[in-house]
């Protein structure tokens, strides 16, 4: 395959930042070099580690591979020596560039200064800029963001260590160093006909491609850039949703794993509850429950309500729930426990406003009588045969957890009888809208919901999810506060 003979490309010192962009309105000029001037300055620019690419003659100068901006010209400036200025050659003006899309980074280190890379147009037919960087120090200070792909020569020599290590002999090890610079750019590999076995080990590596540098041309390195672009966007999506999924997957095992067990072995009390967080995706939200049984026979039910359902307020639902189990469990109970519980809210809140309802019943061994703390939540629905459900008495309701330093929350002895059904419950499940309006379902809807369904029939668990599926079809959809339900049952 014959190697094309590129066009003279200048690249301007605006490239690197170095010079100011000339006029807008500066435009082509007529002025030509003096004849027999190219050899002595391609050698002094190279004296200054400026790169110059050999031109054949052609009637229109016109330099497509100039990378410049909007409105700007050519830049001037003289080189830095650092081999990373690109200047035109003196006495020879460049065409003003359309706006390019795309912009890649060359690293190759060719003494020649042989031409690696033609002329370059983007699939709109804009030229493409090309930045050159003759070792890995150059290519970092010109890896800036607006750089879609790096070509990068696999025969760049290897940055001596000295100390024979294993690197100082990995053909690979300036493609390695190139990926661990730049990994969210693409990488496009150039080597040798002869070493197809190289450019493959460079794929594997984690290049996007290879091309054989001595095979190129200017649409086969244009296509392959295009396409290390987007295959290199592709794959970072789609690890980033791998990435996710994996979170997501953690964080569903981490909630659910929050999630308390009941523990009422040895109780004759059946259990049943329902949860659903306000937030969309998640399994746990700032409503807590729990239920444990003493040693005494005593069970103990517990439900509540940090304000708001995100992430924090879940997490803190969750540190007050474990703390009721720990100091339940220790033997505390109604004012005690939920002064204690108070202090543990005010230490752990984020916020001096946040605070949190809660509901305790312990109900005795026989299973006949409960005592009923509420502080500042909704009281428990009774069921009881022959009889319709109707609320606990909320009287002695004290003050939400968190509100009022030195709060006292009176314990309420309630008469529960020899079977019964109830129903503990947070603000979730009665705040729902009713129809199209603005009317809330609210308890004595909530009330008459339930003894609607017990009078169907239902208890358990399926008393519990008709009564959420019908609360959420009466809202017309998915209720946006958090959602938790727990029911006690005691048959005779």
């Amino acid at each position: 395959m014959p190697v094309p003979v590129p066009r003279q490309r200048a690249i301007p010192a605006v490239e690197c930042g170095q010079a100011p962009a000339a006029s807008p309105d500066s435009g082509p000029s007529k002025e030509q070099a003096p004849p027999g001037t190219h050899q002595a300055e391609n050698a002094a620019t190279r004296r200054e580690n400026t790169r110059e690419i050999p031109t054949e003659k052609r009637e229109k100068p016109t330099d497509t591979s100039t990378e410049t901006s909007p409105g700007t010209g050519t830049g001037t400036g003289s080189s830095s020596g650092t081999g990373t200025d690109r200047t035109p050659t003196p006495g020879i003006r460049t065409e003003s560039a359309a706006p390019t899309n795309l912009t890649v980074l060359l690293i190759e280190d060719d003494p020649a200064g042989s031409p690696i890379v033609p002329d370059l147009l983007d699939q709109s037919g804009k030229p493409i800029r090309v930045r050159t960087a003759r070792n890995l120090t150059e290519a970092e200070r010109l890896l800036t963001d607006d750089v879609h792909c790096i070509l990068l020569d696999l025969a760049l020599s290897t940055p001596a260590h000295g100390n024979g290590d294993a690197e100082d002999h990995d053909e690979l090890a300036v493609l390695r160093h190139v990926l661990e610079l730049a990994p969210r750019h693409a990488v496009l590999a150039l080597t040798s006909s002869s070493d197809a076995e190289r450019g493959a080990e460079a794929v594997a590596v984690g290049a996007q491609d290879y091309l054989f540098r001595d095979e190129l041309d200017g649409r086969l390195l244009s296509r392959a850039i295009r396409y290390a672009v987007e295959r290199k966007r592709s794959d970072s999506a789609e690890r980033r949703l791998a990435e996710g999924r994996v979170r997501a997957q953690e964080n569903r095992r981490l909630e659910r794993g929050l999630l308390p067990t009941p523990l009422l072995a040895g109780s004759p009390l059946r259990f049943a509850a329902r949860y659903r967080p306000g937030r969309s995706r998640a399994l746990l939200g700032g409503d807590f429950y729990d239920v444990v049984r003493t040693p005494d026979g005593t069970v103990h039910a517990m439900i509540g309500d940090v304000c708001g359902h995100g992430p924090d307020e879940a997490a803190l639902g969750v540190e007050l729930r474990i703390a009721w189990r720990a100091l339940t469990l220790a033997g505390l109970c109604g004012d005690e426990l939920l002064g204690t519980l108070q202090q543990v809210l005010e230490h752990e809140r984020s916020d001096d406003e946040i605070f949190a309802t809660l509901c305790a019943v312990d109900i005795s061994p026989d299973g006949r009588r409960a005592g009923l703390c509420l502080a500042g939540h909704p009281s428990p629905l009774l069921s009881r045969p022959g009889m319709p459900a109707r609320l606990l008495p909320y009287d002695n309701n004290g003050p939400a957890l968190g509100l009022l330093p030195g709060a006292r929350w009176p314990r309420t002895q309630v008469e529960l009888g020899a079977e019964w059904s109830l129903m503990l419950y947070t603000d979730g499940l009665i705040e729902g809208h009713v129809g199209e309006g603005r009317e809330r379902l609210g308890q004595d809807g909530m009330v008459e919901l339930v003894r609607r369904r017990r009078a169907q029939g239902l208890t358990g668990e399926e008393l519990l999810r008709a009564t959420v599926n019908e609360v959420r079809e009466l809202n017309g959809g998915e209720l946006a506060d958090d959602l938790a339900v727990v029911l006690l049952d005691r048959t005779a």
